[in-house]
């Protein structure tokens, strides 16, 4: 039965959708892993040509009753972007800055635009998205709105989920639906749907508020689970967007991403310290982020000794000198 299923989704989405259509074994295999450990074989993937084509393919998997999974990178260490169902891989043709608005700070882009290939784009205005990943290289904007990506400036700039200002995106039902700020009194809200929604998802933050309060972890980089949190309308306004962030495409199918920017960093410097222990090195991190640093990152004698075997081929210089070369260049 699964496999008639398979067949006829196969043949609706060759024929309905603008893209590149894979059921065959070798190319399932290759989407069957990411990052992690684990390995789940999808059932077809999807890789189209525009955003129309992956909302239509997402409608043909939902009428076969087979799951979608959004992928991009692949980069998830926690089987995120793998599935039995059907994956729509964006990260080869959706992936375009659809406005950009240098003067206020702001861009909207499609969820499969690498993080690099954004900030090049970017740099000629002076601007950069500050959520810097250490798989900026292969990590797609739609995948680190996903698992709310922080990156190693999150002591200045936060987590993506701080720099996501609004989303559009489908519904599992195939709806449209904008997800932005909104007023604590969704009456205003013209469309129905939308109101509808909206009055459900304000309700939830409301009743579970206190809870939230009360169990939720307060510290900086929380990204697990969903951001409840994002809900309460105790706070004035309340931006549902955020409720989207983290929750590892799960609520809906992102289609536009609305970013907030930065000035590209000016001049700065790195600071190295030495400890005895690792023990010794976390507790001093309570005190090193009172000095207002970008960024304060571990390396480990693990680390060390395995960059004393590599050369340094970057800045010219020995791997015996990697210590050195650290505290004389800036970090990039």
């Amino acid at each position: 039965m699964l496999s008639q299923v398979r067949t006829g989704l196969e043949a609706r989405l060759r024929d309905e959708v603008d893209g590149e259509v894979h059921f065959d074994a070798f190319t399932r295999g290759r989407y069957a892993t990411d990052a992690s450990q684990y390995q789940i074989m999808p059932a077809g993937v999807v890789v189209p040509r525009t955003m129309q084509a992956a909302a239509r393919a997402c409608a043909l998997a939902r009428e076969a009753g087979i799951p979608v999974t959004a992928r991009g990178g692949g980069t998830s260490q926690s089987g995120q972007t793998i599935n039995r169902g059907l994956v729509v891989d964006g990260s080869k043709h959706l992936r375009r800055i659809l406005e950009l608005d240098v003067a206020n700070r702001r861009c909207t882009v499609e969820p499969g635009i690498v993080l690099d290939d954004l900030n090049r784009q970017l740099k000629p205005h002076g601007l950069w998205f500050p959520v810097d990943v250490s798989t900026a290289s292969r990590a797609t904007i739609g995948g680190m709105v996903g698992n709310n990506s922080c990156g190693g400036r999150s002591l200045r700039y936060g987590t993506t989920r701080d720099n996501v200002t609004s989303i559009q995106a489908v519904l599992a039902d195939g709806t449209p639906m904008h997800f932005g700020e909104v007023e604590t009194d969704p009456a205003s809200i013209n469309d129905p749907r939308r109101r509808d929604l909206t009055e459900q998802l304000l309700a939830i933050g409301m009743r579970e508020a206190d809870e939230v309060a009360a169990r939720f972890p307060k510290v900086q980089r929380r990204v697990g689970g969903y951001n409840l949190d994002a809900l309460d309308p105790r706070r004035g306004s309340v931006n549902l967007a955020h409720i989207l962030v983290g929750s590892e495409g799960t609520l809906a199918y992102s289609t536009a991403v609305e970013l907030k920017l930065s000035p590209l960093l000016g001049r700065r410097a790195v600071g190295v310290c030495h400890f005895g222990s690792f023990r010794a090195a976390m507790q001093a991190a309570q005190h090193l982020v009172t000095l207002g640093p970008i960024a304060i990152e571990l390396v480990d004698a693990t680390m060390i000794l395995r960059a004393f075997s590599i050369p340094a081929r970057s800045c010219g210089h020995r791997a015996s000198t990697i210590a050195a070369c650290c505290a004389m260049h800036p970090v990039t």
